[in-house]
């Protein structure tokens, strides 16, 4: 018990550290996931204890952004979940071509592959030119490769599978040019998209979306921490858009739950209540 509550001790310092050098802030994230993440780091690098790795990133920024790698969550393919996103296509593009013009937000959009799967579906359903995605992460280097779109032509065999069973309307090499061992995704799909830095634990409200992607991360959030986040959702939507947050997430404990309807129980797609009189000003 008193070897458990060290290395918690351990943990916080470690956080705390990498707040007030880095200005990361990972202490409301879930300690279970910080214990796996760290504890990997911890066998990777030979490190005797977790104070010896403390010590190492304070001294080191390399070793850092390595560390900043493993904490991350950057579990992410393309069309992952092929039932959410055909959930998209069945339930909210509807809704969406009511509107002249559209903003979309995928909040911690990792390296990129769900803000072209996203691109794609909406350039399928006649939307993208009349949409603005804002791809936001806090990671710079995951959010360097989004933004180039180049992914391993190993996994192309298991995206084109997911991007079928998606209800994908064409061949989904139409998206990207093979090069040598990896792909590289069509330019067109980026037009439309503003890659930016944003870190949901520290940065304020991303205004006026119509739809907000952020599906399996505020899993890894405790619970204070999860509310602050459904709080910037929900500041940072219209009267009328779509919150999709991902199978695993449950938002019953959110003092916004009852402002939100449950479009699609599996997928966790919600959306926003109206406000009497408030739809045309959203517009």
């Amino acid at each position: 018990m008193e070897e458990l509550e060290n290395q918690n001790i351990e943990i916080r310092l470690l956080l705390e550290a990498i707040f007030q050098k880095y200005g990361y802030d990972f202490r409301n994230y879930s300690m279970a996931h910080l214990k796996r993440r760290i504890s990997r780091r911890q066998l990777l690098d030979n490190f005797t204890s977790i104070s010896e790795m403390t010590h190492r990133l304070i001294h080191d920024a390399d070793f850092f952004d390595r560390l900043l790698l493993d904490l991350s969550i950057n579990v992410t393919e393309m069309f992952r979940d092929p039932s959410f996103f055909k959930a998209i296509r069945a339930e909210v593009v509807t809704f969406l071509k009511t509107y002249p013009f559209i903003k979309v937000w995928v909040a911690g959009c990792s390296s990129g592959e769900e803000v072209y799967s996203l691109a794609i579906l909406l350039r399928e359903e006649g939307l993208y030119d009349r949409v603005q995605i804002y791809a936001t992460d806090f990671n710079q280097i995951v959010l360097e490769k989004a933004k180039k779109g180049i992914y391993a032509i190993d996994r192309i065999k298991v995206y084109t599978e997911n991007y079928q069973k998606s209800g994908g309307q064409r061949s989904f090499a139409d998206y990207y040019s093979a090069r040598y061992d990896s792909v590289l995704m069509a330019a067109d799909l980026r037009e439309r998209v503003v890659f930016a830095d944003h870190n949901l634990v520290t940065d304020g409200v991303f205004g006026q979306m119509h739809m907000i992607v952020c599906r399996n991360v505020i899993i890894y959030f405790d619970r204070q921490l999860q509310k602050k986040v459904v709080n910037l959702f929900m500041e940072s939507l219209i009267d009328g858009g779509f919150l999709c947050m991902g199978q695993k997430e449950n938002l019953a404990f959110s003092e916004y739950f009852d402002q939100l309807l449950l479009l699609n129980e599996k997928e966790k797609i919600f959306q926003k209540k109206y406000l009497p009189g408030d739809r045309s000003q959203n517009e």
